[in-house]
């Protein structure tokens, strides 16, 4: 536990009035005027010890061996003035602006959404697209005056941007700045605002842009335009344009990373005796080969016919699950026919051939399903 009458430089029996005495020399010691930047942290020890010390309540508590400081995570003060307001009295709550503040600011960025098609994404798309920007003032060219007139110097704070202002404090008077309320910190005030821009320095107008939609993007892609945003205040440099996107979603092909996914029906004889289907993609008809006795949930790739991978060279893969349709109405002939098969096959009373788990048509299903 931090020794506070040690960092007072009392000891455990000095009376309120001499803990007073001792922070108050300590403090004008450690004025920034006389310790300079070098005293900062001596004097944060100071005024905690002091905001322990000088109030009877906490100074009871430390003495029975609690830091209420450490206890209440505050620094609540002591004569109705505490720690945070002494710190800040001294040294700002950190480092202090010196000077007038510049009016010249960077524009703001600007989010624009697009939507795209799968296929687009696949390949990549041109778009143009409109949205609203501030533009720099053609008339005062981002000064916001008239045009024949300057910003002038304030009055109240004679160009500093800053007021002085004494602060009574245990210490005595205590001289502390603030930003000048007349010009806003800024040193100058504009006596005659432009008329285009009232003043603003900006105008708004509505802009047609084109970019460029690489392949491979995918909802939640950002495309940074640089520079072409909002234009900045008073002469300051313009901001960005982000192109979010969302991908539509398709009626046939799923799309899992870069791989794209459909399922193609066939035909129970066409199964068992083999073929080839015809699928249309996005890079045309393709040839599925469908080798003899395929199951349901066989899966067939179609390598590079997948998305075009962002930023990087090649596309992804193309997965065809096999989806083996078993007719559900039959012609009296064909049942026949069937009937003839099964007899052929031995399979007129078929018996029940149970499966080892991680081999049936389900865990087919679910390594198609994951890309194994």
């Amino acid at each position: 536990m931090k020794d506070y009458y040690g960092v007072l430089g009392v000891p455990r029996t000095a009376t309120e009035a001499e803990i007073k005495k001792a922070y108050r020399k300590l403090a004008r010691e450690l004025h920034p005027d006389v310790a300079g930047p070098d005293g900062e942290e001596r004097f944060k020890e100071v005024a905690a010890a002091y905001d322990v010390l000088g109030n009877a309540d906490k100074r009871a508590q430390y003495d029975r061996g609690v830091d209420p400081r450490a206890a209440s995570g505050s620094a609540g003060g002591a004569q109705g003035f505490g720690f945070e307001d002494i710190f800040e009295t001294f040294f700002g709550g950190g480092q202090q602006r010196r000077g007038p503040a510049s009016r010249v600011q960077r524009g703001g960025d600007t989010l624009v959404h697009e939507d795209v098609t799968l296929e687009e994404a696949v390949f990549g798309v041109a778009r143009q697209f409109t949205v609203d920007l501030a533009d720099e003032c053609a008339t005062c060219h981002g000064t916001c005056c008239a045009p024949g007139t300057s910003p002038q110097q304030c009055r109240q704070c004679n160009g500093t941007g800053q007021l002085q202002r004494v602060a009574r404090s245990l210490l005595g008077n205590v001289m502390t700045t603030s930003p000048c309320p007349t010009c806003g910190g800024y040193g100058t005030t504009i006596a005659t605002p432009c008329t285009e821009c009232s003043g603003r320095g900006r105008t708004h107008a509505r802009h047609t842009m084109n970019v460029d939609i690489p392949a491979g993007v995918e909802t939640g892609t950002r495309i940074r335009m640089p520079q072409v945003g909002d234009a900045g205040i008073a002469g300051g440099p313009k901001g960005d344009v982000y192109v979010e996107i969302r991908q539509k979603a398709h009626k046939v092909f799923e799309r899992r990373g870069d791989d794209l996914h459909c399922t193609l029906e066939v035909p129970m004889t066409a199964a068992a005796l083999g073929t080839v289907l015809a699928l249309a993609t996005f890079d045309g008809e393709q040839a599925v080969e469908v080798a003899p006795g395929t199951h349901s949930g066989t899966t067939v790739k179609l390598k590079g016919l997948g998305v075009g991978k962002l930023q990087r060279p090649g596309r992804g893969d193309l997965f065809v699950h096999l989806d083996v349709l078993t007719p559900a109405e039959l012609t009296e002939e064909q049942e026949a026919l069937l009937r003839q098969l099964a007899t052929l096959r031995n399979e007129e009373m078929p018996e029940a051939n149970l499966t080892p788990i991680g081999h049936g048509v389900f865990a087919r299903l679910r390594d198609a399903f994951m890309g194994r």
